[in-house]
């Protein structure tokens, strides 16, 4: 196995890992409260590493910039779509939607959304891994910061997923296990992107601006408006506050990345 392949395997598993660990280890009412926290963070993570760090890498290449645009805006639009089809779930059921439930909310329609929303977190896991190995691909500090990004968010996704089909009747243990194969399918995006997309260097400025059009929908369309209520200066203060902590891992990730190379 080549050192970049284990990176990729490495990184695509890790998030899955992490996510089945915090859920398995926390409270369901702690669990609740922490998700907020982690989606502001989310957000200052994919926002700088999709402007400050995989763009600009995209932008350095031959490509004319005209095309990179292109691919941005029909990268919005794709996963606009896809989440209209209720295939590309990022922020299942959090709460802070306005409807103030508990960890128990939605209940009736997570009993009914409970597989599908296994089956689109899988195809959702899966186009991470191949975005992963795409930037690895591309340059090792690059893969490194974005699976960085993958990560922070697929924590709190993967979180609310857990709650999610603890309410359509799953078992802790099943919700589980669940959880951990629908995080496998970026293991093997990541494996099969290896493989597909390295013979075709000519097209790593095209991923890049596409997972960079992921990050910016997910953050801009989905977890943003989870955040944007009315709240007490204190709660506002608090996300103000990850989201800089979120950009501050990325700038500090791609400090320390850039000194040890």
């Amino acid at each position: 196995m080549s050192l970049t392949l284990l990176h990729i395997v490495l990184a695509t598993f890790a998030g899955g890992l992490l996510s089945v660990l915090i859920a398995a280890s926390l409270t369901l009412a702690l669990l609740g409260r922490l998700v907020q926290h982690l989606v502001s963070l989310s957000v200052g993570v994919l926002l700088g590493t999709a402007l400050l760090h995989v763009l600009p890498e995209a932008f350095e290449s031959q490509v004319s910039p005209h095309r990179l645009f292109i691919t941005l805006l029909a990268g919005l639009f794709f996963f606009f779509l896809l989440e209209k089809a209720e295939l590309y779930r990022h922020g299942h059921h959090h709460e802070g939607d306005g409807h103030h439930h508990d960890h128990h909310f939605d209940a009736e329609q997570a009993g009914r959304g409970g597989w599908s929303v296994l089956v689109g977190d899988s195809i959702h896991n899966f186009c991470d891994g191949i975005i992963i190995a795409a930037a690895f691909l591309a340059d090792t500090r690059l893969g490194l910061v974005t699976a960085l990004a993958i990560i922070a968010h697929e924590i709190p996704q993967e979180v609310g997923d857990y709650i999610v089909l603890l309410n359509a009747g799953f078992s802790r243990a099943k919700a589980l296990l669940y959880n951990a194969l629908s995080g496998l399918a970026a293991v093997v995006g990541g494996v099969l992107g290896y493989f597909i997309v390295g013979p075709w260097e000519a097209v790593f400025p095209y991923l890049l601006v596409a997972a960079s059009s992921s990050f910016i929908y997910v953050a801009v369309a989905d977890l943003l408006p989870q955040l944007q209520r009315r709240l007490p200066l204190r709660s506002t203060v608090a996300q103000l506050a990850w989201i800089a902590a979120g950009l501050g891992v990325v700038v500090l990730a791609r400090t320390l990345l850039h000194d040890t190379h």
